[in-house]
């Protein structure tokens, strides 16, 4: 059986704080979460639209330079952008490609945590460590105004 929710980190462990998204994954793996399917990649390519059928949330989680700190949790929805045509596609893309496969796509979120560093072979920064805790505790957190896994 499909999990309801999917959550997907999108980095790469080896460049320092790009490795925000694959560390909040193992983070979650830790808590044996029901109904929750994780998983993590370098990049989103046009095959994961097969892995958002039959869900009804999904969760990408990325490094990002330019957010707000901590983090920034925002609503998605399906869009073109040129991302299709380089070497990684953008969640919002996604979505386009699954509705154009599939149609009605599940309701999308992205927490792009706040990264600093970004050197081949370094490993979190401390402030990004502090701002992948608080993004954690966003996620876990019950409310009717936050989106809890």
């Amino acid at each position: 059986m499909t999990a309801s929710t999917l959550i997907v980190g999108i980095g790469n462990p080896s460049r320092g704080d790009d490795a925000l998204g694959p560390s909040l994954i193992e983070r979650l793996d830790a808590l044996n979460l029901a109904d929750v399917e994780l998983l993590t990649d370098f990049q989103l390519q046009v095959e994961y639209a097969i892995d958002l059928q039959c869900r009804q949330k999904v969760i990408f989680v990325d490094a990002s330079v330019s957010d707000a700190e901590p983090y920034e949790f925002k609503r998605i929805e399906p869009a073109a952008d040129t991302s299709y045509s380089s070497h990684a596609l953008s969640p919002a893309a996604l979505l386009q490609a699954y509705r154009r496969l599939y149609g009605q796509p599940p309701e999308a979120w992205v927490l792009a945590i706040r990264g600093y560093e970004f050197e081949l072979g370094e490993g979190l920064s401390p402030q990004a460590l502090l701002n992948l805790e608080q993004a954690l505790a966003h996620l876990m957190e019950p409310s009717p105004m936050r989106f809890c896994v």
